[in-house]
């Protein structure tokens, strides 16, 4: 799954004028279930959900 969306975002990211609008920030893929968030060489992030709370 989260290789599905980060093709996705990739995909996205590619039909961005960033002359207009520049890159995106960050691209991110939020998972149900892991320990920690990660990088991917991609660029894209892997944050599970439980990083995001207290």
């Amino acid at each position: 799954m989260v290789e599905e969306g980060a093709k996705t975002l990739n995909a996205l990211e590619a039909l961005i004028d960033t002359k207009k609008s520049g890159r995106p920030a960050f691209k991110m893929v939020l998972t149900a279930v892991g320990d920690h968030p990660y990088r991917r060489p991609d660029e894209v992030l892997v944050c599970p959900i439980g990083c995001l709370g207290p």
